[in-house]
């Protein structure tokens, strides 16, 4: 069979794959915190022919070789940590990230995630919990008898609160960040969240606006960093790809049929 076949549908599931990685960036554009995938490629092995550098004659060598490739495939999905716009809510529990950082949680396993996503909650309890009831670490609670609209966080992470019959507000907590040395590196989990991996690095922690650390803004949540207009560019590129790659199959399907059909 012809190379090119093979060559060819490889490059299809390769746009594929491309598609499914935008699908999946646009279907997120209104998730709290979502940073936007892109799909990387690599070129499959080559088959030698001709090497370069083989000697012509006794003084000259080939100066450039033959080469035929296989088609392409699916490197890396890399997620983009590029800053999503801020948007105010006005929601006492809401906080979003300004620069670099994550929020750690703890899963009912015990076990920690992280994550970009601030719309959070206050439970019966008092205490902040993301979406799904998993607990902010360090543990931000608010005490019996608070006011919950003074509820308040500064831009490095102090947790006031005014208490009833008092007129000055308490701390109560203090938030904190964490950073990886390669984000890239963490394994997205779903419900929003982020793991740490081999790859990511160890989680560095540390006090919002320092040593590196975005700060934080209360009442405000961060928005998806997808962009609809470079989605949809990007997705034209895919399927004009997609279909260049269908009509070399077709090419070379009709190239066989004239083969098949020679007469001597």
């Amino acid at each position: 069979m012809m190379r090119s076949l093979h060559t060819a549908a490889a490059g299809m599931i390769g746009q594929q794959f491309n598609i499914d990685t935008i699908a999946n960036n646009l279907s997120n554009v209104n998730t709290t915190g979502f940073k936007r995938n892109r799909a990387d490629f690599e070129d499959l092995m080559y088959q030698t022919v001709r090497t370069a550098g083989t000697p012509a004659t006794e003084q000259t060598l080939v100066p450039v070789g033959v080469q035929v490739g296989h088609g392409v495939r699916a490197a890396a999905t890399q997620k983009m940590f590029i800053q999503g716009s801020i948007q105010s809510t006005g929601n006492v529990s809401d906080v979003a990230i300004t620069g670099e950082g994550f929020f750690r949680v703890q899963q009912y396993d015990g076990s920690f995630a992280y994550t970009r996503d601030g719309a959070f909650k206050i439970d019966g309890n008092g205490q902040l919990v993301t979406s799904q009831g998993y607990k902010v670490v360090p543990e931000v609670v608010l005490p019996e008898g608070a006011v919950r609209e003074s509820f308040n966080i500064t831009q490095d992470g102090r947790v006031l609160v005014q208490l009833a019959g008092q007129d000055d507000p308490v701390l109560i907590g203090q938030m904190e960040l964490v950073r990886f040395i390669n984000p890239g590196g963490l394994q997205a989990v779903g419900q929003n969240l982020l793991t740490q991996s081999a790859a990511s690095g160890n989680p560095i922690a540390g006090i919002p606006g320092f040593d590196g650390m975005g700060q934080l803004q209360h009442r405000f949540i961060e928005n998806s960093n997808v962009d609809v207009a470079r989605e949809m560019v990007n997705m034209i590129t895919a399927q004009r790809a997609y279909e260049f790659s269908s009509k070399a199959i077709q090419t070379s399907d009709s190239m066989l049929s004239t083969a098949v059909n020679m007469k001597r």
